[in-house]
């Protein structure tokens, strides 16, 4: 055999490992865990934006309400208490992480359907107060699962599989709460509508009870020769909420900081646009079910494969490539809205739009999961986890609650759209940076696929 062919051979072997790596047991948990975990957001997001224009409320009212989203991005306050705490009773059964997914998931639901019962017309405050109760279960529910996912991988390699599993099962939730949650709504009520996506809870709920229950580490008693004996408290305060950052600096040093600050840029175009987008489809003059067809249901679908094409990718040509990839992406579609604010309410232009900006926020999706699951430390993996994901989360909410004030500051979405597409340069910028300074990543080898 010749080299080449050895080498296309080899090529061969680990694109097919890298997609039956798909068929594993926790791969397919992944998926329903990942759907659990996208359920809620929409509806304390866009969804939520949709009901509250049709109430009557503000563009700038509805930017602001979606600052009940900053519960994702300070969960690495009590993550350590899911990193460390063992629930009572239902954590000797199922474990101290499906413990934690299985209580916030009920407190999700009950939230969801509290909320379906209000009328933001009449009551916006009790609107608002029960999606707060969404975001903080929601926020503590991705915590758990995060820091499983991580744990039941069987190695790092397949980090960026899970993590696509992660986004297979988080989109498939997206049409649920996006497409699902305007059909019922159009064609019944919003009460319908959100009474519905909270019996739908009970798909995670499932998954929870089913799921492989990984080997749990013995917290470390890091400060230990530090601390007298008797200071327990301290020494466990220490361990569950000082340990995790340390742990992290000291690993990375100085170039902890512009991983930090590249994680918070990548994905802020996304956020900022996306609290406006269910408005501007409104304003522009789409229908409710026209929006859910192209924006919700065939949109996600585009995200699921740029998701999936992640997966494959990252196989190919490494992670921190993948991740600037994905950052360019990110950062140009948003062009694609500035373009249909020009064209009107086209439904074929709308899909050209829905399609290039879901495929590339599936594709850069896929790459930031599977970089910051490679940052953590097996040791404080929730916690650590957390803290990356709030770093992710923290400058798109602040901005996003700005977006109303920001489209009728700039006089409409065009200029709007325009803005936030150059809010992704700095992510660029620093991705490059990263992949400068950062040790070179190995060449991925083939391997065999795991069951």
């Amino acid at each position: 055999m010749t080299a080449a062919a050895g080498q296309e051979t080899a090529t061969r072997r680990s694109w097919s490992a890298a997609a039956a790596a798909y068929a594993q047991p926790r791969v397919l948990t992944m998926f329903v865990l990942g759907f659990s975990s996208g359920l809620p957001f929409l509806l304390i997001f866009s969804t939520l934006s949709a009901w509250l224009t049709e109430a009557g409320v503000s563009l700038a009212t509805i930017g602001f309400a979606s600052y009940v989203g900053l519960a994702y991005t300070i969960k690495f306050v009590w993550a350590p208490l899911v990193d460390r705490l063992p629930l009572p009773f239902v954590g000797r059964l199922l474990g101290r992480r499906r413990a934690w997914m299985l209580l916030a998931q009920v407190v999700v639901a009950a939230a969801i359907f509290a909320m379906s019962r209000i009328d933001p017309a009449s009551d916006l405050a009790g609107m608002v107060v029960a999606a707060v109760v969404v975001a903080f279960a929601s926020a503590t529910q991705d915590t758990a699962i995060d820091a499983w996912r991580i744990e039941a991988a069987a190695s790092k390699d397949d980090q960026a599989t899970m993590a696509a599993a992660t986004q297979l099962g988080y989109r498939i939730a997206l049409i649920a709460a996006g497409a699902g949650a305007l059909y019922i709504a159009d064609y019944a009520s919003w009460s319908a509508s959100y009474a519905t996506m909270a019996a739908l809870m009970g798909v995670g709920m499932l998954g929870t009870i089913v799921a492989y229950r990984p080997a749990e580490a013995a917290p470390q008693d890091t400060a230990a020769a530090a601390l007298a004996p008797k200071q327990d408290f301290l020494r466990w305060l220490y361990d569950a909420a000082i340990a995790p950052f340390i742990d992290f600096f000291a690993r990375k040093g100085w170039l902890a900081v512009l991983i930090l600050a590249a994680i918070g840029f990548y994905r802020l175009p996304d956020f900022v646009m996306g609290v406006m987008a269910n408005p501007f489809y409104l304003d522009l003059g789409f229908s409710k079910s026209e929006i859910a067809s192209v924006s919700k249901l065939f949109g996600i679908w585009m995200t699921i494969a740029g998701a999936l094409i992640g997966g494959l990718v990252a196989v190919r040509i490494g992670m921190m490539r993948m991740l600037l990839i994905g950052a360019l992406l990110v950062s140009v579609t948003n062009l694609a809205y500035a373009w249909l604010a020009t064209v009107g309410p086209d439904v074929a232009a709308l899909t050209v739009t829905v399609s290039l900006e879901n495929l590339a926020g599936g594709f850069g999706g896929t790459a930031l999961i599977a970089y910051m699951s490679s940052l953590t430390s097996t040791a404080f993996t929730a916690t650590q986890y957390a803290l990356f994901s709030s770093f992710f989360a923290l400058p798109g909410k602040i901005m996003g609650g700005l977006s109303g004030v920001m489209v009728e500051g700039l006089g409409g979405f065009y200029w709007f759209f325009i803005l936030t597409a150059a809010m992704g340069v700095p992510a660029v910028v620093l991705v490059w940076l990263l992949m400068r300074l950062s040790e070179p990543e190995p060449r991925a080898e083939p391997r065999a696929g795991r069951v």
